[in-house]
């Protein structure tokens, strides 16, 4: 199967939120969309445009949920995997297994762990505000 690439054309691009490929590439590149070391900017990404539609009760937003979730492993947001079978959704349902493992991590972060403590396996306290 053919990989997509999508390059950015202004007023052309548009976001696409589906598997475009079952191709997987090795270390290609790094997403990560709630990478926040402080529970304030969780809560402005929640309210924000492209998420404002997934805060369903007012409660999503409490600072001691979205510690609790983050802990947990959950999904800030109660909704369901992204995945795209019966099968691939019921394999992924509950928390994301814990794991003390650094394996398959951006060696940016590694390299920069004192800095970014804060997203490594056995951290997942963060600070109230910045």
């Amino acid at each position: 199967m053919e990989l997509s690439i999508h390059r950015y054309q202004t007023g052309k691009t548009r976001y696409a939120h589906y598997r475009q490929s079952d191709v997987l590439l090795s270390d290609a590149g790094w997403h990560c969309s709630f990478c926040f070391r402080y529970i304030n900017d969780f809560i402005f990404k929640m309210k924000a445009y492209s998420h404002n539609d997934r805060v369903r009760f007012t409660h999503y937003l409490n600072p001691d949920r979205i510690q609790n979730v983050i802990c947990k492993g959950d999904d800030l947001f109660d909704m369901l995997p992204e995945e795209y079978t019966f099968k691939e959704i019921i394999g992924k349902m509950g928390s994301i297994p814990h794991s003390y493992s650094a394996v398959h991590l951006p060696a940016y972060l590694l390299n920069n762990a004192d800095r970014y403590r804060f997203l490594l396996p056995g951290n997942c306290k963060r600070e109230s505000s910045g």
